[in-house]
């Protein structure tokens, strides 16, 4: 019977699996397959019920430059499904957690410099406004996306973020209890301080850009992916230089997840472009607009990462980037 299904040969009487609706496939469907596949009934249908929301979503999602005929065709990667997920984030939460503990059973805080603990407040504390912002924008992306795989991709990422603070959160408090003032002019930071204006400017405009498609152009392949390597990579290289080990492997587990953000990304856009060349122009406008506004907030904020060539590092990594996913790295 199942291989009748799966072959399309269902006959009037014989009754349907429930992964019948994949059977075009010929072959049984994966985990993934089946928990992901679509998912949303409304971009083909339309709402059940007339409302104002309609018309948001008949702007802001079919009515994206970014087109293509079948958003079911993208697949994450990483095949993540809620069981994948929190397997994962259990293995990583059990490993930070490990890493914390052990910076508590010591007296590793109050052996690091000053100066590099003025450097921490000046770098961490203020960088929780920023990562709450992209929280809430891959949230808005899950929202408005067009297909059930996006919508479960995203949410998977917003989780992430959300890890990210807290777990940035917790460090601060370990550091509070050697400094503690350490965080309290974070806010005055984030909205006054010279460098980290242009990355403030990047994520409120992005918070304000409501095509679900140009949005994650905008946070998954031009902001997040440059101060992801800015902070989580270069940052946590500056950090070994001052005995700071500890912050290294925190922040490489955290960038594990920045990591799959990008590829799943680069899937997506590259299945878009694929179905449709005409959305190869679309993502250059978008990546012309944003690339700059991303780099711009790396250059600002170029003292926290490793080295002088910290931008020229991050802008060679923004088009190596792009080039993945089949678009020129167009120049500001």
């Amino acid at each position: 019977m199942a291989n009748r299904h799966l072959n399309g040969e269902h006959k009037p009487g014989h009754a349907l699996k429930t992964y019948s609706r994949l059977a075009r496939d010929r072959r049984m469907p994966t985990d993934y397959e089946l928990v992901t596949t679509d998912l949303l009934y409304y971009p083909s249908r339309g709402f059940e019920v007339a409302t104002p929301l309609a018309d948001w979503y008949a702007k802001h999602q079919a009515g994206s430059p970014l087109v293509a005929p079948d958003w079911e065709r993208f697949a994450d990667p990483r095949q993540t499904t809620y069981a994948k997920y929190t397997e994962l984030s259990q293995a990583r939460e059990t490993y930070v957690d490990g890493i914390l503990q052990s910076i508590e059973d010591t007296a590793y805080d109050g052996a690091l410099s000053a100066t590099w603990r003025a450097t921490l407040d000046a770098a961490l504390s203020p960088l929780r406004f920023p990562l709450h912002g992209f929280q809430m924008i891959a949230a808005y992306i899950g929202q408005m996306a067009p297909s059930g795989r996006i919508v479960v991709t995203a949410a998977f990422q917003t989780a992430d973020e959300v890890r990210r603070i807290q777990r940035i959160a917790y460090r601060m408090a370990q550091l509070r209890l050697v400094d503690e003032t350490f965080g309290d002019g974070a806010r005055d930071a984030w909205q006054k301080s010279p460098a980290w204006q242009p990355l403030r400017e990047a994520v409120e405009r992005c918070l304000v850009t409501y095509d679900w498609a140009e949005a994650l152009v905008a946070l998954n392949l031009c902001i997040k992916p440059t101060i992801d390597e800015l902070f989580m990579v270069g940052l946590a290289r500056k950090a070994k230089k001052h005995d700071d080990f500890q912050l290294g492997q925190l922040f490489a587990s955290l960038d594990e997840d920045c990591r799959w953000h990008r590829e799943w990304t680069i899937a997506l856009l590259k299945t878009a472009i694929d179905a449709n060349q005409g959305n190869r122009k679309v993502v250059e406008g978008w990546t012309r607009k944003w690339a700059t506004l991303a780099l711009r907030s790396a250059e600002a904020l170029a003292e926290f990462g490793d080295g002088t060539e910290t931008v020229r590092s991050l802008s060679e990594s923004s088009g190596r980037l792009l080039a993945r996913v089949g678009v020129e790295a167009l120049q500001p």
